[in-house]
């Protein structure tokens, strides 16, 4: 296995068995960084390394019933395969309660057919994959580079409540009406500052997708320096309710005014995954 497609070794995780990791390896398509590190508000010293890919199942998994173990040290096999997850900050004191941190490696390798069902519903995070640029990517097949290019089979304007809702979800952490693991951050500046930067990221790159078709990575200037200062609490908790306030409703009129269709190719998609797993079965 080499590096591109290794990943870390299982763990006592639902989704992290030594089954579903060596499934993960061997049919992965397409690998890449995501979240701060690609969006280029990582703040250096401080944050993690995210990685999301996407693999083809052997043919046991899509049209039989063959499960995974639930993590490591399971004796029977009863989690369905969608994805690989793995936190190497698992392996520290804490365990699965602790926070990811500077030098810790998050990836999850989702199955090509789940990943296809979050993408085609406009999933933000998920979609982040199809424009990753080149100098992000950990792994490509022929598989991945196809997918890649036709990036606008998965768009349309289902895009915009998805958006919309995981801006929400920020802007309530934000605002302290939702749990949040960074109580440092709100003791020092008075509200959670990357909560804060997440939610104005959403609002930019929904407005930029629904209006070009595309994501610019890293986050284009003069967004990306607000996005750090954000992140940095150089804007007061009101300034940023008012900041969050306006993308929102310009996040809205983007999806009033926008050219993509109203539903994703999904006739397309459907001949990517069929295509694609008859192939990689014909190599087992």
């Amino acid at each position: 296995m080499t590096s591109a497609t290794a990943l870390p070794r299982g763990y006592p995780h639902a989704h992290a068995s030594d089954e579903a990791r060596r499934l993960a390896e061997q049919g992965m398509v397409f690998r890449a960084q995501v979240g701060s590190g690609v969006h280029g508000t990582a703040v250096a010293g401080s944050d993690d390394r995210d990685e999301m890919g996407i693999c083809l199942e052997p043919p046991e998994y899509v049209t039989g019933l063959s499960r995974v173990p639930r993590g490591t040290g399971a004796t029977t096999a009863t989690v369905r395969f969608e994805q690989y997850e793995r936190h190497t900050a698992w392996d520290l004191p804490g365990g699965l309660s602790r926070r990811s941190g500077a030098g810790d490696l998050d990836v999850v390798i989702y199955t090509a057919r789940k990943w296809c069902r979050l993408a085609l519903d406009g999933n933000p995070t998920v979609l982040l994959l199809l424009f990753v640029p080149e100098s992000e990517t950990v792994y490509c097949s022929a598989a991945g580079e196809e997918l890649r290019t036709n990036a606008s089979a998965f768009l349309s304007r289902r895009v915009a409540d998805r958006f919309l809702g995981y801006l929400e979800s920020q802007r309530r952490g934000m605002l302290g009406l939702a749990r949040t693991n960074r109580p440092e951050l709100v003791a020092h500046y008075g509200y959670d500052t990357k909560y804060a930067m997440h939610a104005v990221r959403l609002g930019l790159q929904g407005i930029e997708l629904l209006s070009t078709g595309t994501l610019s990575l890293p986050v284009r200037e003069p967004d990306l320096s607000v996005l750090r200062a954000v992140r940095a609490g150089q804007y007061s908790r009101d300034d940023v309710v008012d900041m969050v306030a306006d993308v929102t409703e310009r996040l809205r009129a983007a999806a009033e005014s926008s050219d993509l269709p109203a539903e994703p190719n999904l006739t397309w998609v459907n001949d990517w995954l069929h295509r694609h797993h008859l192939a990689y079965w014909r190599t087992l």
